[in-house]
């Protein structure tokens, strides 16, 4: 129960920042899509085998379940700064066509092994731009990405090594 009403506090917090001023039809509307988004989010909570939640001890000494929504918020900060940075890159290109641009796809090892932590990391890599997720193999963890500039073909992609650290620590 401290964990729901804590993710559902987490919920109203982030909805009263992004519409701020809040007036009293604010509260309200925060209450309700906080009350939804708090039971959609509640699955994540759940340990591996679907009995529940993970004691604290049990994982890391920490109560991971209720860092897991904080850990999310970072995710969609990391998210958005690198998103700016791919902009004035991808925008920079354009305007200067003497930088190198040399299209291709390449080949990323992942270790990320959940359908919804893949599936997070493939569109976070697909929204940023210059970089497109062309398929998963998740047999042999690998993430296909298409590249503005694919510098060889088996890399390490500095985006998807940020989201994919981050990623684990929500989803896994």
């Amino acid at each position: 129960m401290i964990t729901k009403t804590a993710l559902f506090i987490l919920w109203l917090f982030v909805w009263i920042l992004l519409s701020w001023p809040v007036e009293a039809g604010d509260i309200i509307a925060g209450i309700l899509v906080s009350f939804v988004v708090c039971l959609m989010t509640i699955d994540t909570l759940k340990d591996t085998y679907g009995r529940g939640y993970t004691p604290a001890t049990k994982r890391d000494g920490l109560s991971a379940n209720v860092l897991r929504p904080f850990w999310f918020v970072y995710y969609l900060a990391v998210f958005v700064w690198e998103c700016l940075k791919a902009n004035i890159d991808v925008a920079f290109r354009v305007v200067h066509p003497d930088l190198p641009i040399r299209p291709g796809t390449i080949r990323v090892k992942t270790g990320l092994r959940s359908d919804i932590g893949l599936t997070f990391l493939a569109n976070s890599v697909t929204l940023t731009p210059g970089t497109t997720s062309v398929d998963i193999d998740k047999s042999g963890g690998y993430l296909y990405v298409h590249m503005l500039y694919a510098r060889e073909p088996y890399g390490k992609l500095a985006v998807v090594g940020k989201f994919e650290n981050i990623l684990r620590r929500i989803f896994e």
